[in-house]
């Protein structure tokens, strides 16, 4: 699944930083303001937008790829950056189901969901899992082989008796 969060997000890295470029191009075309605003200002600012927007995304693709690759959970800056994508998503598929539509609605949550996705499978307890392993008789071990109390089949003895 992480292989697929990391071709979409690479995929989504370009098409952003491409959009966003584009209408910069447009609005230097236009040679239009937006209230008072310079045209020369919007159009570098969108482009400019549109590289960092694609550079972070591209960046949440190498983690993602890092994940599919190393077949582990993100950890550290990776797990916050995949994290931070997942919030960015929400709030885009926020905006453009009311802006563009439901297709760029429906596109935003299938990429939400891939980056949830890879933290719901990846994200298993190593330790845990090897340490649970039940001895011969089903109970519970200490991770030498024994029961419990270190000693298989050895009859507990009762507390000695305190005296005053």
């Amino acid at each position: 699944m992480a292989w697929v969060t990391a071709i979409v997000l690479f995929v989504e890295a370009v098409g952003i930083a491409l959009v966003n470029w584009f209408l910069g191009v447009v609005v230097d075309r236009q040679d239009m303001s937006l209230a008072g605003l310079d045209s020369d200002v919007m159009s570098t600012s969108s482009k400019v937008a549109g590289l960092v927007f694609g550079l972070y995304f591209a960046l949440c693709g190498l983690v993602a790829l890092r994940v599919a690759l190393r077949d582990r959970a993100p950890a550290g800056l990776g797990r916050i950056l995949l994290l931070s994508a997942a919030v960015v998503h929400g709030l885009l598929g926020a905006f453009t189901v009311g802006l563009v539509g439901w297709g760029a609605f429906a596109f935003m949550m299938v990429v939400l969901g891939l980056i949830v996705l890879v933290f719901m499978a990846y994200d298993r307890p190593e330790a845990a899992v090897s340490d649970a392993k039940p001895d011969g008789d089903g109970g519970p071990t200490n991770g030498d082989g024994k029961g419990d109390n270190g000693n298989e089949g050895a009859p507990v003895a009762p507390p000695a008796p305190s005296t005053p």
